[in-house]
């Protein structure tokens, strides 16, 4: 009997261990969709002009960074980007997770514009390691968030002794959540299943994995059907389940589907 007892404790120890390391897993493979925006105080000048090549994103307590890889690279003028005027940067997807600083990588075509006259804008260590903005922000997989960037120029550049000008950028990042997010699973495993979410103008769609999760991304706030088609050779009816509330910044849990 206690032979039984002590196989059933370590089979338990064993499941548990799985579930976690599933559950890390699952974590690790989830993602975000971020978009960075760049925009500007009015500052006295008549252009000042940077040079964004790149745009870097660090995960709190780790070493290594994420290089997105569809950058809106370009030479911006920071004094048209006021008054509502923003431009895109970056909108991709990334890990999910809790990230601790933004970097604008840039180049050297930085320059000011006083009076009619241009300027170099000196960018001290700005092209190596970048212009450091700390957000400390947590993402949640399957939620859309914006980061909007706002430079202040009068703050940002100083006048050196001998007539130059130098960057040393004051900005303040903001974060606004833009959608939520429906997750759940459903069973039997192996039967794959269109999982549908429509509140009669937006429709989202995805399949369930191989463990019968699934994850509807990016969905706008609001009260949504969700339908779940399992596949058609099947013959299964569709299951489907109303008034599911979607708040923007976070995630609706369904309870399991099961056919």
């Amino acid at each position: 009997m206690k032979n039984v007892m002590r196989s059933l404790v370590l089979l338990t120890l064993v499941v548990s261990l799985m579930s976690c390391s599933d559950d890390d897993a699952a974590t690790e493979n989830e993602t975000a969709r971020m978009s960075i925006k760049l925009t500007d105080a009015p500052g006295d000048y008549d252009a000042v002009f940077v040079d964004v090549e790149n745009v870097v994103v660090k995960y709190n307590g780790q070493e290594d960074e994420t290089f997105f890889a569809n950058i809106n690279a370009g030479v911006y003028d920071l004094l048209e980007l006021t008054g509502g005027v923003s431009v895109l940067l970056v909108d991709d997807e990334i890990p999910a997770g809790d990230i601790s600083q933004i970097r604008l990588i840039l180049g050297d075509d930085n320059t000011i514009v006083v009076d009619g006259e241009t300027f170099s804008l000196e960018t001290p260590s700005a092209q190596q390691s970048g212009l450091k903005i700390q957000v400390n922000e947590t993402l949640e997989g399957g939620i859309f968030y914006e980061f909007i960037l706002d430079f202040d120029v009068d703050k940002s550049i100083l006048q050196t002794g001998n007539g130059q000008y130098k960057l040393k950028p004051v900005i303040r990042a903001s974060t606004v959540a833009e959608s939520g997010a429906i997750v759940g699973n459903v069973l039997p495993l192996g039967v794959q299943t269109m999982v549908t979410a429509s509140d009669g103008i937006n429709e989202i769609s995805t399949f369930t994995d191989v463990s019968g999760a699934y994850v509807l991304s990016g969905v706008p706030e609001g009260t949504y059907t969700v339908t779940f088609k399992a596949d058609v050779d099947l013959g299964l009816p569709n299951i489907v389940t109303n008034d599911v509330e979607v708040n923007v910044g976070s995630i609706a849990t369904l309870a399991t589907v099961e056919f």
